[in-house]
């Protein structure tokens, strides 16, 4: 064999050599930058499930210490309570040995064990006493006294309540219905019920159900509307217009007169968000939605969806309806809450988050969440104006019933067509978005009520007007 064939086989050698180590040195960095901590956080680690049985698991409590969470020794085992129940089903999630774990429970399953790489030499220290060694405790931002009153509003109506700060992003509270008891007993009892049940009990809504947003989404036509020149467009409104061959109707065919962008929002005119949408074009609407964060994925302390909206090629008729907040678009009312958020907070969207701190037994910190920007909606400039017509709707619009005693409400209402809706039967969802007081915002919250058949003037703003002025009487004290 020629010298140069044998030169040519090592040197081929030698870059597959080195290609492969490369690989390695990428793989290995990957895991301990990334994959260690998913792989040592799965709540289906046969490890971590043996482990957990010498480690008395971490609580879970409430901005205040409330508990929602614990584990209580017995004599065999130990048992994961919830002591407030149904309550944080959709937050807290279950920890079972039959079924796993969910949401908080599985996703800080490495804190609440104790097993995260928060404090090394802390880690080696409980291996060395002889003490049953202790999980990390979890601080939400939840207030319980506040998700008590967002629960009670909703009682047996199937939906969502979200409330935040708008200047953090902080979720004050957030319920979803149905819910179920997540307690072990309880959920391996009725698990059976609980999968085939059609009102999907197991499923948070808040976080991962998909709605169309009615005339909630008005506010981001609206925004669009101002800040591509379009805000001055005024039309008379007759109660219905014609588009490409569709007509589009205000509810009950109401006809306003005259209207202007102020008014138009103020009495949920459709005819002109119909019309206006036309003059905005599809691209300028569906770059200030994903402005609004539709379409955009960020990270949350527990699984989500994301809203949804058609694209840039769809026609007149698809963008009427987008326009007023029908169409192909599906948001969650965790998605509608930060918009409502973002306006409250000079167009800025803060980034939410549900865990306030991770915690020692005795209360030190270990990791607390900053506060921080996630998107920039619209100007200041913008939100200021979508601020003055939020708040004629609740004084003097289609919100009315929104309004809080010696308290300016800024909001929008919104009643959504479906798949159930029919002009026989109306099946519509009911909406609220808005925040409080509307010069100074402390809460921002989205309420939705599943196939109401009512407006959301008239089911969901008195539900926001329950949970905003509980907050601000609360937050006195805080």
């Amino acid at each position: 064999m020629k010298l140069d064939t044998i030169n040519s086989r090592i040197l081929h050698s030698l870059v597959l050599a080195g290609v492969l180590f490369g690989l390695l040195i990428t793989s290995l960095t990957w895991f301990e930058l990334r994959g260690k901590n998913d792989i040592m956080g799965n709540a289906f680690n046969k490890r971590l499930i043996a482990e957990e049985e010498e480690v008395l698991r971490g609580r879970i409590v409430d901005r205040k210490g409330e508990v929602l969470a614990e584990t209580l020794p017995s004599e065999n085992s130990k048992i994961r309570n919830y002591p407030e129940k149904r309550l944080y089903a959709h937050i807290i999630g279950y920890n079972s040995a039959v079924y796993g774990k969910t949401l908080l429970e599985a996703k800080y399953n490495s804190e609440l064990i104790g097993k995260s790489n928060l404090e090394f030499f802390q880690q080696i220290q409980k291996m060395l006493s002889e003490e049953t060694p202790k999980g990390y405790d979890l601080r939400l931002t939840i207030s319980h006294a506040l998700q008590v009153v967002a629960r009670e509003q909703l009682g047996d109506r199937h939906g969502a309540v979200v409330a935040l700060d708008p200047k953090t992003g902080e979720i004050l509270a957030m319920v979803s219905t149905p819910d179920f008891n997540p307690n072990a007993s309880k959920l391996e009892e009725n698990w059976k019920t609980l999968i085939e049940n059609e009102n999907s009990p197991l499923l948070p809504r808040a976080t991962m159900g998909l709605y169309p947003p009615g005339s909630i989404f008005k506010v981001i036509t609206a925004a669009a509307a101002i800040e591509a020149g379009k805000g001055d467009y005024t039309t008379e409104d007759l109660g219905t217009t014609v588009i490409d061959g569709m007509t589009f109707s205000n509810a009950g065919e109401k006809a306003h007169g005259d209207v202007d962008l102020h008014k138009a929002l103020t009495v949920s005119s459709n005819v002109y968000f119909a019309e206006l949408s036309q003059k905005i074009g599809a691209s300028a609407l569906i770059d200030k939605a994903k402005d609004a964060g539709i379409t955009k994925s960020f990270e949350f302390d527990l699984p989500r969806t994301d809203s949804r909206i058609g694209d840039k090629s769809m026609g007149k008729t698809e963008l009427a309806a987008t326009g007023i907040g029908q169409g192909k678009l599906l948001v969650s009312p965790l998605q509608m809450a930060m918009v409502a958020a973002g306006i409250a907070n000079n167009g800025t969207i803060m980034q939410p988050y549900l865990v306030k701190s991770v915690e020692k037994e005795e209360g030190s910190l270990l990791r607390t969440t900053d506060a921080k920007s996630l998107y920039d909606m619209v100007s200041a400039e913008t939100a200021a104006e979508l601020k003055a017509m939020m708040v004629s709707v609740v004084e003097e619009g289609t919100g009315t019933r929104a309004q809080i005693s010696g308290v300016q409400v800024a909001g929008k209402t919104g009643t959504a067509q479906n798949e159930k809706s029919t002009e026989s039967d109306s099946k519509d969802h009911a909406w609220f978005i808005g925040f409080a007081p509307a010069e100074d915002p402390q809460i921002a919250v989205a309420v939705l009520l599943e196939y109401r058949g009512e407006g959301g003037g008239r089911a969901a703003a008195p539900v926001a007007a329950k949970v905003m002025s509980a907050w601000l009487k609360l937050s006195e004290s805080e």
